[in-house]
């Protein structure tokens, strides 16, 4: 991982009496004892988001991060020991981002579980990077990412399922808004087409279809201006927000239906 050979520069000596102590988790320990401390890890997460949002991962480094709040690299070693605590810092920050504000979520667990995959969504559009570029941490048992998972059990507590469904409702949720904004939100459309090749892409469309081995897709674009049709259909006509709200409905529906059929049938005859 880039920067891990500056860990040891300096560094290397505040991991290695963290070793000896045993675990010793960084949120686990006080900011430097200064009496005005001119930083924060919070401020040295921020900064290290920031870095990432612009140039990507890779560029995160112990000695960038440094350089951007104006202190030396040793003194970015004083309040985290390693790029790995660096990394778990980056975690736990943006757990926090996905929390829903207090006080504000629902206590009905279909609104609830639909306020927490918006706010998810949203931080992952704002942090693409951080899909498969944030491995290896520890930030899964930050103060932030505790909180997130309270409020996630918070959210399904009401569906009165068995604990591990529960679970296994949690997890559908993040796969479901992770693997949305993967192909939806982060990957190019028909509309990333330049415009110089939209003839040749249409031409081709035609050709294609004239074969008669598309007849669904004929029958979807209809005659005329096939390729502009189909621009239409998959761009403004059905827009990444509304296939996020429908299918996050179609899926809810389902887990609804689910619960309902979990149901004593002597229950079922009394609602």
């Amino acid at each position: 991982m880039p920067g891990e050979a500056e860990d040891t520069e300096g560094g290397g000596g505040h991991a290695a009496r963290g070793r000896a102590r045993g675990p010793n988790l960084v949120w686990a320990r006080p900011d430097p004892g200064e009496r005005r401390p001119r930083h924060n890890r919070e401020q040295i997460a921020e900064a290290a988001l920031a870095i990432a949002d612009a140039e990507g991962i890779d560029a995160v480094t112990m000695r960038r991060v440094a350089a951007e709040l104006d202190a030396g690299t040793m003194t970015l070693y004083h309040y985290v020991t390693s790029k790995a605590e660096l990394i778990t810092l980056m975690q736990d920050a943006i757990m926090a981002e996905q929390l829903v504000p207090d006080g504000e979520l629902p206590t009905d667990w279909r609104e609830a579980l639909t306020a927490i995959a918006h706010r998810t969504r949203a931080m992952m559009r704002r942090h693409p990077w951080a899909m498969n570029g944030l491995q290896g941490g520890g930030g899964a048992a930050g103060p932030h990412a505790l909180r997130r998972f309270e409020q996630s059990l918070a959210a399904v507590a009401a569906t009165g399922l068995p604990a591990g469904d529960r679970l296994d409702l949690i997890a559908m949720i993040i796969d479901y808004v992770a693997g949305f904004v993967l192909k939806s939100d982060l990957e190019p459309g028909l509309e990333a087409i330049p415009a110089e090749a939209a003839p040749a892409v249409s031409a081709y469309l035609d050709q294609q279809l004239s074969t008669g081995q598309y007849p669904h897709i004929e029958a979807l674009l209809g005659d005329g201006d096939r390729f502009a049709a189909l621009t239409r259909i998959l761009t403004a006509a059905y827009s990444a927000d509304t296939r996020f709200e429908r299918g996050l409905t179609r899926l809810l529906d389902g887990v609804a239906l689910y619960i309902e059929r979990q149901r004593p049938k002597s229950a079922r005859r009394r609602r």
